[in-house]
């Protein structure tokens, strides 16, 4: 079940000993994972944020890692103000309020604008040496992802049970050549760049948040986590538009094996993705993730409609009818 939104108890001992000591602490956010975060006022340092991270549940040091790495490559996550990594309790720089999903959902004007400059941070972020020690996105990875879907999503819908080897048979057909690309060229992948996870900053340019589970993997992926959000709405022409900005850029010279790349690691994002919101609602309490179902299962739709990902799209036509796909999720939701 999702926790509530109380400090813990070791809160004010943390604090103190960082300086803080008579800061007030109000609820900020929780998320997908055991996270929680809080805003913390102090008189005379001002604003940031607390990140509480059970340690029985979440390991910070990646988070710590990856942060300090971008930090060092002139790109902006939030500065690590004090630790406690037996407690999971990290005191992070506060970006403030202007997220991206929030804010365009109030106004939408500066949309393009602000995705051209999510765009030109990955352009930038892929130009950039990796950090030390970061795991390959490889294939051991993108099969833990993909088999979420059976894992979770097939009992929800009832599906009959799904035989893995056929089921994996054809995400294997499909991904050689993308995971050869991306064992060759491997960028920083963050794996959760949406407008939810970026800020607007006072200071102009965007905030990076939630990149704890970074690996070393294939430019596209990103930018389909940007494009294809499960959150928010991304007109095909604004997708379009982002997508030819990115390849111009980022001086992409093989332009159609990209958007291959791009629309196969779509379907396995998005696959997982439906996995993932089932987990939430099933194991974790969060059942609100189940509004979302029906426009990742949009996206999902579009990305075996490609030929890239003909040998998936073949097994989820003899699989997974209509009625155990987005309509399965409108009562629930």
């Amino acid at each position: 079940m999702a926790s509530p939104m109380i400090p813990p108890e070791s809160t004010p001992v943390f604090l103190a000993a960082a300086g803080w000591g008579d800061a007030a602490v109000s609820p900020l956010a929780g998320d997908a994972s055991f996270r929680r975060y809080f805003r913390v006022d102090h008189p005379a340092h001002g604003r940031a944020v607390l990140m509480d991270a059970p340690p029985e549940h979440e390991d910070s040091r990646p988070f710590i890692a990856i942060a300090e790495h971008l930090d060092a490559q002139g790109l902006r996550a939030p500065r690590i103000l004090a630790r406690d990594l037996e407690k999971g309790l990290l005191l992070l720089e506060d970006f403030g309020d202007r997220r991206v999903g929030p804010v365009l959902a109030e106004d939408a004007g500066e949309e393009r604008a602000i995705y051209e400059a999510a765009v030109d941070t990955l352009v930038a972020l892929g130009k950039k040496p990796l950090p030390q020690g970061l795991a390959p996105y490889d294939e051991e990875a993108l099969v833990r992802e993909v088999m979420l879907f059976p894992d979770w999503y097939a009992d929800a819908v009832e599906m009959p049970p799904v035989a893995a080897e056929a089921y994996l048979e054809a995400w294997r057909a499909a991904w050689p050549g993308v995971l050869a690309r991306s064992a060759a060229h491997p960028v920083l992948v963050l794996r959760d760049y949406h407008a939810d996870n970026l800020m607007l900053l006072d200071e102009g340019g965007l905030g990076l948040l939630d990149f704890q589970d970074a690996l070393a993997g294939h430019p596209a992926y990103d930018l389909v986590s940007l494009l294809q959000d499960a959150r928010r709405d991304v007109s095909p022409a604004l997708e379009r538009a982002m997508l030819d900005r990115y390849m111009d850029k980022a001086a992409i010279a093989d332009r159609e094996t990209f958007e291959a790349d791009y629309q196969l690691l779509g379907a396995q994002r998005n696959t997982k993705i439906l996995g993932i919101f089932t987990r939430l609602w099933k194991r974790d309490g969060k059942p609100h993730y189940l509004s979302l179902q029906p426009r990742v299962w949009g996206l999902l739709e579009r990305n075996l409609a490609h030929p890239a990902v003909a040998p998936v799209a073949d097994w989820f036509e003899a699989h997974v009818p209509e009625a155990q796909r987005a309509a399965a999720w409108k009562d629930e939701a």
